[in-house]
């Protein structure tokens, strides 16, 4: 067992960590009889944690502030229940208990209690709590017959029944690979329990019925499709990602090098070994101590844990934006074990960016980038995407762009849906699709944004970006052409120039001057981006723009760098 694995086990045994002042978790001694004064105090807290969790929160009853687990006896414990489920109706939240530890007296004599409790409130300008999970693996790694199984309530007959309802072209049925990017839904009510489409609901329902809703987003694992699965990690911004690997063929084909993209693009990973059902016992150890042993690699820098009880998947979900914690799962679709951890992992996932950071996107002027396109009979033009900083509301007028020239033309928004209910206001993090007024769906592509008028867009021909270069057979030279992958943009650049050096190796770093070879793009400082081309990978970040006006004059790279830029945080 891993080091590390038995240590969490044994912390937890007798003490948590100390309690820390911001996040969303609260520990209580107990909360007997309080007085009204103290109960609208402990109101507000609740609140407060509330918020920091953006819906959710964890109290620990019968736990110290220094994270003693102190215990209380069961009448206390029953009443501190009591005032809690008080607190948590006068907010309109929903309790459930996850946890009971029992702690055992030095006599012998009436052991001692203490509980951990998921508080969940929808935020009031939401109708649920929203995450999006990235599904990646290797072909045949069982990703879409294991999404079918969580969302449909259903086990698998072993011959993959239960991933037909995933698969989007005729294609994909006759060979049982997907090749698109196909989105399922999976929703928890207050109580944890799983709503899907088990009792033949519609999508509407199960919007309506569920306090935490995860759009799972099943990712291409074929190689052929690596160009999709990139733009599905890179444009619909997930909030984490699962990686499947198949017990009985361990870590092949294409399962390093997703988990390599989650890596490059910071998305939290966890790991789900399938198939389990399949294999005897020793090649599933193997596969398990393959993974192990890449997360640990100094490449990954990741603490794996095996979850192999409740207990486990708690522990991992509530610790799991450490960044650190890769939680390693292993399931059978046929037979169904281990998925009750699994999905108890998932209800108890908490959102990754904190309340302040997500304010803050509030604020901004509203940029909404376009990842997939649509008609619509009687409806007109409609543009999916995910709105990655400020809000749009119906009837809104915005600019939309870069056209093939880089400008920008004004549009009226007409309606706005998510997860296919209409809705009248969408904020940063979300994702949404948008209807358009006047706007033809042949001037649309991938890659153009939605901003609010009054914002100077940073579009530009050439940008220059910090680069790492995973591999490549042997070198990379001034004008090297590839494909590259920002946010939801996704074109060949030729690379103008390579500051300081003549050339770039596999594993080394170098700055590097991009230019986009058919037209303008608008991208953003701080942007993170992967390139490919053939066998050569690399990833980086965008660190100046060098702005559209600049590049008519046609300047030579040279000239560009000693010219103006444009930093697109200042725009």
């Amino acid at each position: 067992m891993d080091p590390h694995h038995h240590g969490i086990e044994s912390d937890m045994s007798n003490s948590l960590p100390p309690e820390v002042e911001e996040g969303n978790i609260e520990y209580k001694l107990k909360l007997v009889n309080p007085t009204e004064s103290r109960l609208e105090h402990l109101i507000t807290q609740m609140k407060w944690r509330l918020e920091e969790g953006e819906g959710e929160a964890i109290y620990e009853i019968g736990v110290e502030d220094n994270g003693l687990l102190a215990g209380l006896t069961k009448p206390d414990l029953d009443k501190s229940m009591e005032t809690l489920q008080t607190m948590a109706l006068r907010l309109g939240a929903s309790t459930s208990i996850l946890r009971e530890r029992t702690i055992e007296a030095e006599g012998g004599d009436n052991p001692r209690h203490a509980l951990e409790i998921l508080v969940r409130k929808v935020p009031e300008d939401q109708q649920f709590i929203d995450l999006r999970l990235a599904v990646l693996g290797n072909v045949d790694a069982g990703k879409s017959t294991l999404l079918g199984v969580l969302t449909q309530g259903e086990l698998d007959n072993g011959r993959g029944r239960a991933r037909l309802n995933l698969f989007r072209h005729l294609h994909e049925i006759q060979s049982g690979r997907t090749s698109s990017i196909s989105h399922e839904i999976l929703g928890f009510n207050g109580k944890g329990e799983i709503i899907n489409y088990s009792e033949s609901r519609t999508v509407e329902e199960i919007c309506e019925n569920s306090t935490k809703l995860i759009t799972l987003i099943d990712l291409a694992g074929h190689h052929k499709y690596l160009k999709t699965t990139i733009f599905g990690l890179t444009g619909y911004a997930p909030d984490f990602a699962m990686l499947v690997v198949s017990a009985n063929t361990g870590l092949a084909g294409t399962t390093k090098e997703h988990l390599g993209f989650t890596l490059a693009l910071k998305v939290p990973v966890f790991v789900v070994v399938t198939k389990i059902d399949k294999c005897r016992r020793f090649v599933l150890e193997r596969t398990v101590s393959q993974l192990e042993k890449i997360l640990k690699s100094p490449g990954c820098k990741k603490v794996p844990l095996r979850i192999k009880s409740e207990d486990d998947a708690i522990t991992a979900a509530t610790n799991f934006d450490s960044d650190r914690i890769t939680p390693i799962f292993t399931v059978s679709s046929v037979t169904g074990k281990h998925l009750d951890l699994l999905t108890k992992f998932l209800n108890v996932l908490p959102p990754m960016k904190n309340v302040k950071e997500r304010e803050k996107l509030k604020q901004h002027h509203t940029e909404y980038q376009i990842d997939c396109l649509f008609s619509v009979p009687g409806v007109g033009t409609v543009v999916g995407g995910t709105i990655h900083r400020g809000s749009i509301k119906e009837g809104e007028a915005l600019q939309l762009g870069p056209l093939e020239d880089g400008s920008f033309t004004k549009v009226h928004v007409k309606s706005v849906y998510r997860n296919r209910l209409p809705c009248r206001l969408i904020q940063a993090g979300q994702t949404a699709t948008v209807a358009l007024n006047n706007v033809k769906r042949e001037d649309l592509r991938k890659g153009m944004v939605l901003l609010s008028p009054e914002v100077q867009p940073s579009v530009c021909y050439q940008f220059q970006a910090d680069v790492f270069l995973l591999f490549h057979t042997n070198q990379i030279t001034t004008g090297f052409e590839t494909t590259l992958y920002v946010g939801s943009v996704c074109q060949i650049c030729r690379i103008e120039k390579i500051y300081q050096k003549d050339s770039i190796r596999t594993s080394e770093k170098a700055q590097v001057l991009f230019k986009f070879i058919k037209q303008p793009e608008h991208i953003t400082v701080g942007s993170r981006l992967l390139f490919r081309q053939g066998v050569t990978k690399g990833m980086g970040e965008v660190i100046k723009i060098y702005s559209i006006l600049d590049d008519n004059s046609n300047t030579s790279s040279d000239e560009t760098e000693n010219g103006m830029f444009m930093d697109a945080q200042n725009s």
